[in-house]
């Protein structure tokens, strides 16, 4: 089995003698439940550091009080039996390690986190914010991997590195999707096969947005009234947005005259999905 460490000083002891040995560390943070998105995550770490951490925590400060912290998938067990010839170490630390008793600090996120997810979740990016900067401090890994699939948090974590001149290196990866289109998540499990069926939806409405800029459209409103009707067709239970941002500030925009970020967030059944694609205009 890979290494585990569940405690500050375990995790310090490895990662000081990875270091002394002169190898760079790569950090790939999770919440587990691992699927094949993680993993390309940890392939992307392991082609530049010799020493790959991958963290697993459920993140209790990022979940709201209606939201599905109780239920989301936990199996670490699995997770590290996936991670045996992946990973060097998986750090799984307790709430109390990474909140212990009194613990009162948390993390302003940047603006870019205050519309779409900011929105409808708040308080998320806070506790991502906090955790992220928690487990740089405690890995101090040279470069960090998260994936492009949850694309508006890449962005809160590339803002506050530079923001607070953090010395860890961001590399996003390539969303990684289903044959059938849908974007991997650890919450995909709790979708029936109908629920599933249409959860499709949000990619359709993606890849209809990118039709769409093909045929010549370019109004960013006409674009979104066509993805919001795919996804009410499904039908889906709750659109939270529909949207073509800036890739860079996530403010939206009117016309699609460069490459633009295309947000979704919707309610299949009980489970809330995010998904998101960079549409180009044709050159």
């Amino acid at each position: 089995m890979v290494e585990l460490a569940t405690s500050e000083q375990a995790l310090r002891s490895a990662v000081g003698q990875a270091k002394r040995r002169g190898q760079r560390v790569g950090l790939v943070p999770t919440m587990g439940a691992l699927h094949a998105g993680h993993l390309s995550l940890i392939e992307a770490a392991r082609e530049q550091c010799p020493f790959v951490v991958v963290s697993i925590f459920v993140n209790p400060t990022q979940f709201g009080p209606h939201e599905d912290f109780d239920r989301y998938p936990r199996q670490l067990e699995d997770d590290c039996r996936q991670l045996e010839s992946l990973a060097n170490l998986v750090f799984a630390p307790t709430a109390d390690v990474m909140y212990p008793p009194g613990f009162s600090t948390s993390v302003d996120p940047p603006c870019v986190a205050t519309r779409w997810e900011g929105e409808c979740r708040p308080g998320h990016f806070r506790g991502v914010a906090t955790v992220v900067l928690k487990l740089f401090s405690l890995v101090a890994p040279h470069i960090a991997y998260f994936g492009e699939k949850d694309y508006q948090q890449l962005q809160v974590i590339r803002h506050m590195v530079t923001d607070l001149n953090l010395p860890v290196e961001i590399v996003g990866c390539p969303l990684i999707r289903d044959p059938d289109g849908i974007a991997m998540s650890s919450r995909n499990r709790q979708l029936d096969e109908d629920q599933r069926r249409r959860a499709r939806s949000l990619s359709q409405a993606l890849f209809a947005a990118q039709r769409a800029v093909d045929s010549g459209e370019r109004n960013v409103a006409k674009v979104v009234q066509r993805m919001t009707e795919i996804m009410q067709a499904a039908p889906v239970e709750r659109i939270d947005y529909v949207a073509v941002v800036d890739p860079e500030t996530l403010e939206p925009c009117e016309e699609i005259d460069r490459p633009l970020q295309a947000l979704v967030a919707a309610h299949v059944g009980t489970t809330r999905l995010i998904d998101n694609l960079r549409i180009h205009p044709p050159v």
